[in-house]
């Protein structure tokens, strides 16, 4: 991955900073329920303002598709991101608008503009270079501080950096060095946990990952379909019928390049994952009952894995976590993880939202900031809004 220039190298003192950020947060009325992401970024922006730059913020919010919808706009989002700076955030009625424009020329320093949702225009999503460039032209300087957009080729994302000197913010800055860990670091064993519903969504991940890593652990849903491909009755679990002939091609190839692919070896069972009644613990799964977390052994034989391993990387629970009844899988391997001694990362909404529940963020790693793009960055290495930057 080719060293991309960012924002504390790049030359900003006194100039219009168009600032990607991600605030794509969740709402309760007109209050934001949750402001990690906006906290996120802040250091970006102070950084900015202590180099005498104007930041000029955009963000989406939702998916308006190109029309404006009233219950989307970034009105609380400007509140809450003007409450944590300690000081007052304009906000702009457009994105590209003459009056717009005229107040981002006015601004001085010490100034943050905040335009509407950016998603308002059809432009963005089409990355229409008309839209970016009247979004370049508020600016002298762009800065992308959204990792969690990375992976969409949109005007506000990609587009711009057409038209303005490019650098990636300190949040997007971290994402990067932790991807260029998981990829160029050479540390060694390296474990990747895979969990989650879907095979279909994982493939590229296991393709991509191969060559790299050293053992596979795979639990949640996904594992039934590899169990099946290796010729494992797995009674009535979730089963990806047109992915089989791929699980048995991956499967393949770890044994081919010395990769350990670790399957569950015993199963929580239940009829289904809301009906708990008669529970159980069993090492083959019995007709009519369908595996909804990893057994203790299975446990066991994962925590005995990941701790021998100086990389871990988590993409998914081990079961049904949401139910407390099959969440001791995943409470295991997240804890394994938490008492690693290597670099543990984490991505995924539900594996974010695991470590969270079970009170292990804060000895990770790197937690990273992006759902889609975390899945985007371990299949291609790469995304189009890291591409676009410039180098250093």
């Amino acid at each position: 991955m080719e060293k991309k220039l960012t924002v504390d190298k790049a030359k900003i003192e006194g100039k219009r900073v168009l600032v990607r950020v991600d605030y794509n947060v969740p709402l309760e009325g007109t209050r934001v329920a949750d402001d990690t992401r906006i906290r996120g970024s802040l250091p970006t922006v102070r950084h900015l303002l202590e180099r005498g730059a104007r930041p000029i913020l955009v963000s989406h919010l939702g998916r308006p598709d190109g029309k404006v919808v009233e219950s989307l706009r970034m009105d609380p989002v400007v509140k809450r991101a003007g409450e944590l700076l300690g000081r007052p955030v304009r906000k702009a009625p457009g994105c590209i608008e003459s009056e717009v424009q005229g107040m981002a020329r006015a601004m001085k320093e010490g100034d943050v503009l905040f335009l509407e949702n950016v998603r308002f225009y059809a432009g963005e999503e089409e990355g229409d270079p008309k839209f970016a460039g009247q979004l370049a032209a508020l600016a002298e300087a762009y800065v992308n501080d959204a990792f969690g957009a990375c992976h969409r080729p949109h005007a506000s994302v990609v587009g711009v950096t057409r038209h303005l000197s490019s650098s990636a913010g300190l949040l997007l800055k971290k994402e990067i060095e932790y991807a260029r860990c998981i990829f160029e670091s050479g540390e060694t064993p390296f474990a990747a946990v895979l969990g989650g519903a879907k095979v279909s969504d994982k493939i590229p991940i296991l393709e991509s990952l191969i060559e790299t890593v050293d053992s596979f652990l795979i639990g949640g849903a996904m594992a039934y379909t590899f169990l099946r491909a290796r010729g494992v009755d797995v009674g009535a679990s979730r089963v990806e019928e047109a992915c089989l002939e791929t699980a048995a091609r991956i499967l393949e190839k770890c044994e081919a390049g010395n990769v350990r692919a670790l399957l569950p070896v015993d199963h929580v069972v239940a009829r289904s994952p809301k009906d708990t009644a008669g529970m159980q613990t069993v090492t083959d799964i019995p007709a009519g009952w369908m595996g909804c977390d990893i057994g203790p052994q299975t446990a066991a034989l994962y925590e005995g894995e990941l701790a021998r391993s100086r990389m871990v990387i988590l993409n998914g629970p081990m079961g049904v976590f949401e139910n407390p009844k099959f969440a001791q899988g995943t409470k295991r391997i997240v804890r394994a993880m938490a008492e690693s001694q290597g670099v543990t990362i984490v991505g995924g909404g539900d594996s974010v939202h695991a470590v969270e529940t079970f009170g292990a963020a804060e000895r990770m790693s790197h937690i990273s900031t992006g759902g889609g793009a975390f899945l985007e960055m371990l299949a291609h290495r790469t995304l189009p809004g890291i591409e676009a930057l410039a180098g250093a």
